[in-house]
């Protein structure tokens, strides 16, 4: 895998993001206005691991059972970058709900042990004390997937969430994540992937990426690799080091053939400098099964999407869900 491309494809997603301003402005995709919309913090639990999540909904359908939106994150993000998109999707009748990935953002983080278990707790299930490492802000695909099926999860306990009208929104490195989910649970009934990057099989991993990701899933499996250090930057300036042993099972290319009963929308820039659109969402495309859209929106560039092209992305993330969640 060319780790050095997501790196870019990361790091400028990240500064686009950011260059956005906090508070959403009113537009035309607001249809119930800025103050109508209501916004509260929720806690989900994926593997035992509290992660924490906005969720939008206009204040007029308060209590009604709503299709649902759950949007993901790129590299590196959190969902506070997503309010804008959020607060869009919630004015045009949809319960939204967008959260940090575990160890990221407002999310807590896994836990290992710093040094063995204490000798009295050797017996199984029995609560201890002992000193503990975070695994804060790396980047685990499958992880990061795990995250979603728990959202999912939670979603489907909510009295305001309606339960067969379940989306996906996924951007960037989670534009992938989202196809990867789809393809594992058929409680997905629509997707949005923009400007996605949808990994790649272990046959087009090069020789020395191969070999990277072999090595350090191997030391790490002796115990003698550690896990980075939070936002380390192993690769270029990218704020988060991946854990390059988990992208040797990370395809959702390869998975997108799977997923029955979904309706996808893939989002492209027409200069893409990135990655190859033929080999990600033009692929993807190809493999997915109706029904499906594949817009190029021209003339702009990855970040563009963020910028430029963000209301014109998020118009037609609307259209596409108000034909496939609300009908």
């Amino acid at each position: 895998m060319n780790f050095d491309r997501i790196a870019r494809l990361a790091a400028i997603v990240l500064m686009a993001v950011l260059a956005l301003p906090v508070h959403a402005q009113p537009s035309d995709l607001q249809r119930s206005g800025l103050d109508e919309v209501v916004q509260r913090n929720a806690d989900i639990r994926s593997e035992g691991v509290r992660m924490s999540a906005k969720l939008y909904y206009a204040k007029a359908l308060e209590g009604h059972a709503l299709p649902t939106i759950i949007m993901s994150h790129g590299w590196g993000g959190t969902a506070a970058m997503l309010r804008a998109q959020a607060t869009a999707f919630a004015a045009a009748g949809y319960l939204v709900i967008a959260f940090d990935y575990r160890g990221w953002g407002e999310s807590d983080s896994k836990v290992i042990l710093a040094g063995p278990t204490p000798e009295a707790s050797q017996k199984n299930g029995q609560r201890f004390t002992a000193e503990v490492l975070e695994l804060r802000e790396m980047v685990d695909p499958l992880d990061q997937a795990e995250d979603i099926f728990n959202v999912i999860h939670w979603a489907m306990g909510e009295r305001m969430v309606d339960g067969s009208r379940i989306g996906l929104w996924g951007t960037s490195f989670s534009g992938g994540l989202v196809v990867y989910v789809a393809a594992r649970d058929p409680r997905v009934k629509a997707l949005v992937s923009q400007v996605g990057y949808m990994g790649q099989p272990i046959d087009r991993f090069s020789a020395p990426s191969l070999s990277a990701a072999y090595t350090s899933g191997t030391a790490r499996a002796h115990g003698e690799l550690a896990y980075p250090a939070p936002r380390a930057r192993e690769i270029g300036n990218l704020q988060g080091a991946p854990i390059r042993e988990k992208f040797l099972r990370y395809a959702p290319v390869e998975d997108v053939s799977k997923i029955k009963a979904c309706a996808m929308l893939f989002i492209v820039a027409e200069n893409e400098e990135l990655f190859d659109n033929k080999q990600h969402a033009e692929l993807a495309y190809q493999r997915a099964a109706e029904p499906k859209r594949y817009v190029l929106i021209p003339n702009i560039s990855h970040y563009g999407i963020y910028r430029e092209a963000r209301e014109q992305a998020t118009r037609l993330a609307i259209q596409w869900f108000d034909e496939h969640l609300k009908h």
